[in-house]
């Protein structure tokens, strides 16, 4: 029997997922062909600047590893057979190695050109979601790996000296969830709602109406992100 390798245990999963999807796309866009053709077309610009993006797609790989591993168990496949590690994505969760606002030092002083603050609910300026800053770096923090896929050549100069935030946002399912990292020039402040993300309850004890109030061992870090702006 042929082995299967983890891209084609993928591929496989994706193809299968197709008539559901169009079924999908007809049931939710409409029911004339041009209307089903720009739903379409819509899907796909969002999947490609998601590919593009700054976000961490663990929720969507995590969600393929699942179905990998259905189709590992139907097709006989052993645990070894289908192992990746994704190093990049993993820091973006947490690190030792203080990159991605992941550093335990206390943020204080804060520079008065980071903009920002820890609670704040924002919005990313390419595709318009909505999510909360649980932490910041007063300049890019990551590794080179990253830093050469995010930016050009061109571009690394300045974004070394942007500062940079680290910012979660509702995931594809309900319990799902995004993380990005992200230069303060691709986000604005966004009062007045209160997104649901899971697990904002580690980082947060409440919303007071306009931001997510910190709870004691972050507000240890940010001390200066409780007091308002004047």
């Amino acid at each position: 029997m042929p082995q299967l390798t983890r891209p084609a245990v993928l591929q496989l999963v994706l193809l299968l997922s197709a008539v559901p999807a169009q079924y999908l796309i007809s049931r939710w866009s409409g029911t004339t062909v041009t209307q089903r053709y720009h739903a379409s077309a819509r899907l796909f610009r969002i999947w490609k600047d998601l590919r593009t993006s700054y976000l961490n797609g663990t929720a969507w790989m995590d969600w393929a590893d699942q179905q990998m591993s259905s189709a590992k168990s139907l097709l006989g496949l052993e645990e070894d057979e289908l192992k990746d590690s994704r190093p990049v994505e993993t820091m973006l969760l947490d690190n030792d190695l203080e990159f991605f606002g992941a550093s335990k030092k206390v943020r204080s002083p804060r520079p008065p050109y980071v903009f920002l603050r820890v609670g704040d609910v924002v919005m990313e300026s390419k595709g318009h979601m909505v999510g909360v800053v649980v932490s910041w770096d007063s300049e890019l923090r990551a590794p080179q790996e990253w830093v050469d896929k995010v930016y050009s050549n061109s571009e690394v100069p300045k974004a070394e000296n942007t500062p940079h935030y680290k910012v979660l946002f509702s995931g594809p399912g309900s319990s799902s969830l995004l993380v990005a990292y992200l230069p303060q020039t691709q986000l604005m402040r966004f009062t007045g709602t209160r997104p649901e993300i899971p697990t904002l309850e580690n980082y947060f004890s409440h919303f007071d109406g306009q931001r997510f109030v910190m709870q004691p061992w972050l507000s240890e870090m940010f001390p200066e992100d409780e007091k308002e702006d004047k």
